[in-house]
């Protein structure tokens, strides 16, 4: 066999294993390969000591033929549907494989790698063509894995990709794809100039993803989870999960919310969740998330939604899939994707695989795909992970359900992601008020006289004899006058209802008002129960070895407790996990290094020394088998927090936490804060109580490892949309993460945590303050004198213990040490209640490492209302602190010497 190298690796390689096989034992490969092999053995028995003859090697090339249509069939496919296709080199003619046309009648053995038996060259390619060069296109043979490779192979190959449809499921496909195109006509009429951002062009996206529940339904699917942007949204939200026409028409009269505090947004962005029963007659839950006109953002929201789905009640992969809608041009630009698509093994982020469908407009607003990317396809990033990838001709309807419904079978089977091209275009411009021709004439001079979907698919069908035209313009009027009866109804609706997102998983959590937020429950935990859970957490395995420094860490931790009675950070944080699992809530941590902590403090996750099995302490206390769950996350900010993001959309009983390498690298997530997480409450009545731990403090560590950007945070904080917090203590730390499981609200919350109080000697907590009261928002001086207090200074987080220290050293008596642990919303009453005590004060000052036009100050000066504060801080910057540690010496210093002087 090794005579035969000019065919492909792949195919050598397979090739090769099975003759070995045959040899060995004729009767251990399937029939194919056998009835090959007999053929090419008995052509060369006569010739064992000469040159394999011609016709040999022309079943070599045959075969050698055979696989080039595998690998490289999709580029001579009829798949673009308004322009012609680019020319690639070499052509799939028979002559570029050492045949000619006076081979076409002769019978090749090799015929039966395709299942036809022994057949002729002629049959033989046009058995190949008709599989993978017509419209619909596939790669795939670079897929390592032989189980699906040959699953895939079989199953098109043995159809010849070949749609085979009843008369009943044509006439129900060219009904969903009426739906979609006379949705869409329906609305350019009503509607003039306002935007909608339609599917024209790309009309079979419906009955493409009706395909795709349907199918999934069959195989034991109980929910489909939507990601898209704004093309076709609004026919998505009709035709797929059956949001009332009336409902979509009131929204395009610009009708007030029932809630009069709620903003809201654009139609075209909201989300929605449905029951549907598939025409098998199964129930199916729908969920379209909304999104943000970020393209490709809501992707990770989606797969953290799912994810958190399987964890909590579906504990089964094959139940529930995610299918994220792209354009071409974004998911071929938008980094995010490769992110997302790079997430899909991890054990962490695994939702058992994505149903992703691209809406090929061949453009991007105005740019065309040539400009848009430098790959072939703009889904070769499918390529990265080795999935499937179906590029299908969007005007060849049952071609395009035929693939879907061989992607779903393909997820189902192997628990992997696949991807479904849908070559179309766009009719009109980027919206419907724009005008495309400026930039792109000649391809909308096609567009223009070219004839949707339906009326194609119409004409097969009446030309099949499967419709008549009467039938089909009845198909037609039917549905038009129903959209003219729910045009009437929508005039009736008056005020438009804001569906709550997820509802039934939010039932009974209310949304927190303003004096809500003003209270911390009391979220102390008797000694008894400390100790308990604090003796499980502190013990090892005695039948494993563990790393000495692991072994002597945790037994510090114990003697902490039992000894001291005095925690550090660590051991505080581990305990309000440990409090929080014995409740029942469960806890869930991801992020860069988290396992360990980025400074060795956490060590959630430890490893025996001689096998690296995985043990987790806290596993000790869980009610329920991985209630507790950490992940070191794979090297990404925006894809993983989008995650997380998802997931505790989806699960409100869960403590779910994104902890940032450094705090400065959360801005790589900056989308998602932005869009998401401050916002979506207030555009999509959507709730979430995700956990940001960001370390930030000036230590002289450089301008990317200092500060976590609070002022950014703070300048997004309005209506009581999140909480933000600097704690100082790992008692208040732990009365932080408790309060935001036992308020009975959920609000986003960040945390500026430390990284040098993680290990210093004044920051720590007596046993007794982990029992008694909540978090407190403002500790006052513990140590000041009332009656000699001249300077009121109020700071947060490392630089306290900087002027503490310095103000023990300088035996100062006049100053107090205000800490606002908590920034957003500040607690009104609580610091009122300080300012009243300090009857003697004169001077007022907001004291901050971070340089004036950075960290808390503008916020503080804008909502502190209390007093007229003076500004100590580094002078205004660019860059959030120095390189050179002498200089961060020289400007720590001067900070602490302006505040503490008369």
């Amino acid at each position: 066999m090794d005579k035969f190298s000019y065919l492909s690796n792949a195919g050598v390689d397979v090739i090769d294993e099975e003759y070995k096989k045959y040899k060995k034992d004729p009767e251990s490969v399937e029939f194919g390969w056998r009835k090959f092999f007999e053929g090419f053995e008995f052509s060369k028995k006569d010739y064992s000591d000469q040159e394999v003859p011609e016709s040999v090697q022309k079943e070599f090339n045959v075969i050698n033929l055979i696989n080039a249509y595998r690998q490289r069939g999709h580029l001579f496919t009829y798949t673009n549907p308004v322009r012609e296709r680019r020319k690639y080199t070499p052509t799939l003619d028979i002559e570029n494989f050492g045949l000619t046309k006076a081979d076409l009648d002769t019978v090749f053995n090799a015929g039966v790698q395709i299942g036809i038996g022994p057949a002729t060259l002629r049959q033989i390619e046009f058995h190949m063509h008709e599989t993978y060069c017509k419209s619909l296109g596939v790669e795939y043979t670079y897929i390592r894995n032989r189980e699906k490779f040959e699953w895939l192979r079989s199953r098109m190959e043995s159809t010849r990709n070949e749609a085979k449809f009843t008369a009943k499921e044509k006439r129900y496909i060219l009904n969903k794809l009426n739906q979609a195109v006379e949705f869409e006509q329906f609305l350019h009429k009503k509607f003039v100039g306002q935007k909608r951002f339609s599917l024209e062009g790309g009309e079979s996206l419906i009955p493409a993803l009706d395909g795709i529940i349907e199918k999934g339904s069959d195989l034991g699917v109980e929910e489909f989870v939507i990601g898209m942007a704004h093309r076709g949204r609004l026919n998505v939200l009709a035709n797929t999960l059956h949001k009332t026409h009336a409902e979509i028409f009131s929204e395009f009269e610009g009708v007030e919310y029932e809630d009069s505090l709620f903003d809201g947004d654009v139609k075209y962005h909201l989300g929605f969740t449905a029951d549907v029963v598939t025409e098998n007659g199964d129930k199916v839950h729908l969920l379209l998330a909304p999104n943000p006109s970020h393209l490709e953002a809501v992707g990770p929201v989606v797969e953290g939604i799912v994810r958190s789905k399987i964890d909590r009640y579906l504990h089964d992969e094959s139940k529930i899939v995610p299918i994220i809608i792209h354009g071409d041009a974004s998911i071929a630009g938008q980094g995010v994707v490769y992110e997302m698509v790079q997430m899909a093994g991890l054990k962490g982020y695994k939702t058992g695989g994505t149903v992703h469908i691209v809406v090929n407009n061949q453009i991007g607003f105005t740019t065309n795909y040539v400009d848009a990317r430098t790959s072939t396809y703009c889904t070769d990033i499918g390529k990265v992970t080795l999935c499937p990838i179906f590029h299908i001709n969007g005007d060849d309807v049952e071609a395009v359900t035929l693939a879907v419904k061989l992607a779903m079978e393909y997820r189902q089977a192997f628990k992997s992601d696949v991807f479904i091209d849908l070559l179309g275009y766009r009719k009109y411009g980027h919206n419907e008020g724009d005008e495309p021709r400026f930039t792109q004439p000649l391809l909308y001079k096609a567009i223009a006289r070219h004839p949707n979907a339906r009326d194609i698919y119409i004409n097969d069908l009446v030309d099949q004899g499967i419709i008549s035209r009467e039938e089909a313009e009845k198909v037609i009027s039917d549905f038009a006058e129903e959209l003219e009866k729910m045009l009437g109804a929508s005039k009736k609706l008056g005020k438009a209802v804001m569906h709550q997102f997820l509802h039934s998983i939010w039932k009974g959590i209310g949304h927190g008002s303003h004096e809500d937020l003003q209270i911390s429950p009391e979220t102390g935990v008797k000694k008894a129960k400390l100790l308990e859970l604090a003796k499980k957490v502190t013990e090892l395995p005695k039948d494993k070895t563990f790393f000495k420094k692991i072994e002597k860490l945790i037994e510090d931790r114990r003697k902490m407790v039992f000894d001291k009675g005095s925690l550090d950070w660590g051991m505080g944080e581990t305990l309000a996990y440990a409090t929080l699992l014995d409740e029942g809530f469960r806890v869930r941590i991801s992020g860069q290094d988290v396992e360990r902590g980025t400074f060795s403090h956490r060590h959630a996750m430890v490893r025996v020394e001689d096998s690296e099995e995985e043990y987790m302490p806290l596993r000790a206390v869980e009610k329920k088998h991985h209630d507790f769950t950490i992940y070191n996350s794979l090297l990404s900010e925006y894809a993983v927090l989008g995650f997380e993001y998802g997931y505790a959309l989806a699960a409100p009983d869960t403590l779910t936490i994104w902890e940032a390498q450094f705090g400065d690298f959360h801005n790589g997530a900056q989308i998602i804060i932005d869009q998401f997480l401050c916002a979506a409450e207030d555009k999509w009545k959507a709730r979430n109580g995700l956990v940001l731990l960001l370390p930030h403090g000036y230590e002289g560590q450089g301008a990317e490892h200092s500060s976590a950007r609070m002022e950014r945070f703070l300048e997004l904080c309005a209506d009581d949309n999140m909480v933000v917090a600097n704690c100082t203590t790992p008692a208040n730390f732990f009365h932080l993460l408790r309060r935001q499981m036992h308020w009975n609200f959920r609000k986003p919350l960040i945390v500026f945590t430390p990284k040098s109080l993680l290990r210093h000697p004044r920051a720590v907590s007596s046993l007794e303050e982990f029992t008694k009261n909540g978090f407190q928002e403002v500790i006052d001086d513990e140590y000041a004198k009332v009656d000699q207090i001249k300077k009121l200074v109020f700071c947060n987080g490392k630089l306290y213990y900087d002027l503490l220290l310095e103000r023990e050293n300088l035996k100062l008596n006049h100053i107090a040490l205000i800490r606002l642990e908590q920034l957003f919303p500040l607690a009104e009453n609580k610091i009122k209640a300080v300012l009243k005590k300090y009857t003697k004060a004169e001077k007022f000052i907001w004291a901050q490492e971070e340089p004036e036009n950075m960290g808390a100050w503008s916020y503080i000066r804008r909502s502190f209302k209390f007093h007229d504060l003076e500004l100590i801080s580094r002078r205004a910057s660019g860059s959030p602190a120095s390189g050179s540690h002498k200089i961060y010496d020289a400007r720590q210093k001067a900070i602490i010497d302006k505040v503490l002087s008369k």
